[in-house]
């Protein structure tokens, strides 16, 4: 698919997500007070312009960084699915040593699954001690 017939396509679902009540997923945006900004909202070209210059590619998707924020250019992002699963409302955030991460990023790190690292720390585990036991 050409660049600008992705964008196309990934702006206008955006607009659908935020102002479309008959959208299949608007109660996840729109009915939360979830907008898209008046500059992309009204211009296409806009929001074209914002993509290219701040990284699109055609292998990334659009985040936005505060998951209950608005779409526009200082809470959007292009990041891959892997990150972009990450930053969702669902997530378990766990904070150790000054860095929050989701349960499946502190997984990956110290290498143990996800589920037992989310059932540990559901039984009240410390961080060092749900880490350390492989």
């Amino acid at each position: 698919m050409e660049t600008n017939q992705r964008l196309y396509g990934i702006w206008h679902n955006i607009k659908s997500r935020c102002m479309n009540r008959n959208f299949t997923r608007f109660h996840y945006y729109g009915a939360r007070g979830i907008t898209m900004c008046d500059e992309w909202k009204e211009d296409y070209k806009a929001f074209h312009a914002w993509a290219v210059e701040n990284g699109y590619a055609d292998n990334l998707t659009i985040d936005r960084i505060d998951t209950n924020g608005n779409y526009e250019p200082a809470n959007c992002r292009w990041v891959t699915m892997k990150e972009q699963n990450r930053n969702t409302r669902k997530n378990r955030m766990i904070e150790y040593d000054g860095q929050t991460k989701c349960i499946s990023e502190w997984a990956e790190i110290y290498g143990i699954e996800p589920h037992k690292l989310n059932k540990r720390f559901s039984r009240g585990w410390t961080f060092d001690r749900a880490v350390a036991t492989k």
